[in-house]
């Protein structure tokens, strides 16, 4: 035998060798890479959720799981609406300008909400992720001002948010509650996580 027999064996004996593991690379590619593909329990878990108000009393908050988030709806008395125009010098951010995420179009308001007298938003404090807790009460409380017309109080750094869930200034929360994208589908029936009409 030459070398150049040899080394056109060597040539054809490392380009199958090669070829076939390719092919074995992209069979075993193939399932690794479609295992990043959502299943359908977390297709699911992102999928809007329908939240009945009916029951739902003045002065009360009701908590739905929205993408394994709280979503806090609280139907605001018209006491508690009266106030909130009231503590827009308090607070950091009262027409909630800063976007830390999207603010949808219809809670660009006094109240951050498409109907005045409910509120959604999701239950996350903005500074470090804990849950705040609700403090409606009006007046003076542990950990809250003489002053305190109601709302949320986080207690693990003491961030607090009126009842519009805008946070209030000098506290370490930097940014309001966020409000989920919503919309009514009637009077009783809120779908957290979708707003446009298909």
């Amino acid at each position: 035998m030459s070398d150049q027999q040899v080394d056109q064996g060597k040539r054809t004996w490392l380009i199958a060798t090669g070829c076939a593991g390719a092919v074995g690379g992209v069979a075993t590619a193939v399932p690794f890479v479609s295992s990043f593909a959502p299943s359908e329990r977390a297709k699911a878990a992102g999928a809007p959720v329908e939240a009945d108000i009916s029951a739902l009393q003045p002065g009360a908050k009701m908590t739905v799981e929205w993408r394994g988030k709280p979503v806090w709806i609280v139907r605001r008395t018209p006491e508690q609406l009266a106030a909130l125009p009231k503590l827009d010098p308090q607070l950091a951010d009262p027409e909630s300008d800063r976007k830390a995420y999207p603010i949808p179009e219809y809670a660009k308001n006094e109240h951050r909400s498409i109907k005045p007298e409910y509120l959604v938003v999701v239950g996350i404090c903005t500074h470090l992720g804990c849950s705040p807790s609700e403090k409606f009460q009006a007046g003076p409380q542990a950990s809250l001002p003489d002053d305190w017309q109601g709302g949320f109080l986080c207690p693990c750094h003491g961030s607090t948010f009126d009842l519009a869930g805008r946070v209030f200034k000098n506290k370490p929360a930097p940014d309001n509650l966020e409000v989920p994208p919503h919309m009514y589908l009637s009077d009783t029936k809120i779908l957290i996580g979708e707003d446009k009409k298909a």
